[in-house]
């Protein structure tokens, strides 16, 4: 049975009037929630709150889903809906992928270096990679960079991605194809490698 198959089973169960299978889908997914959330959401008290209040739209809504996608990815897209109004209510700025990306480089050593090249020259380089990285992902079109952020960052399957961009999965596939080509194009030079390199 797929992990799916189980999730379905205990939405079931939910819609059935059993309360303790929704504390079940809570622990399976509160972990994997927050950590989606704490892209948008800092403050651990604040990430919190939201957390609980999307699984509390999440109960509410339960009875109206219908399995049409996986609940994970229901509940996905509730979790960021909820922390952008969160956001937007308390007049903050939701903060874009690209923002993202450059404050985690700023914050961290060189996550594109080999750890044990920890030289000046290649930390420069892993920064000059990080920082056309981003740049080339800010430069995509919004529907390349949904897609590819949800494929290499949130670890969706195509499926998944096909039903959050209401889109057939033959069009998530040629987004992130493209996508890849473009950021592919402008990392190139940097790395050395040639056009027929796939990543």
């Amino acid at each position: 049975m797929s992990e799916r198959d189980i999730d379905q089973l205990l939405v079931e169960r939910v819609q059935a009037g059993d309360k303790q299978a929704f504390n079940l889908l809570v622990q399976k997914y509160q972990r994997k929630l927050a950590r989606l959330l704490a892209r948008f959401i800092r403050d651990p008290a604040e990430l919190e709150d939201v957390a609980q209040e999307a699984f509390i739209k999440a109960y509410r809504a339960l009875p109206q889903f219908r399995g049409e996608s996986a609940f994970y990815t229901w509940l996905y897209r509730i979790g960021i809906n909820t922390a952008k109004n969160y956001l937007i209510s308390h007049g903050r700025k939701v903060q874009t992928f690209s923002e993202q990306m450059q404050e985690e480089e700023d914050g961290s050593e060189s996550y594109l270096a080999a750890p044990d090249l920890n030289t000046p020259e290649s930390q420069l380089q892993s920064k000059q990679v990080g920082l056309t990285l981003e740049q080339a992902m800010a430069a995509l079109p919004p529907d390349l960079r949904q897609a590819i952020t949800l494929r290499e960052i949130e670890g969706l399957s195509y499926e998944e991605i096909a039903v959050m961009m209401d889109c057939p999965i033959g069009t998530v596939r040629s987004r992130i194809f493209r996508a890849r080509e473009a950021i592919a194009a402008k990392l190139r030079p940097l790395l050395g490698t040639n056009a027929e390199t796939r990543w």
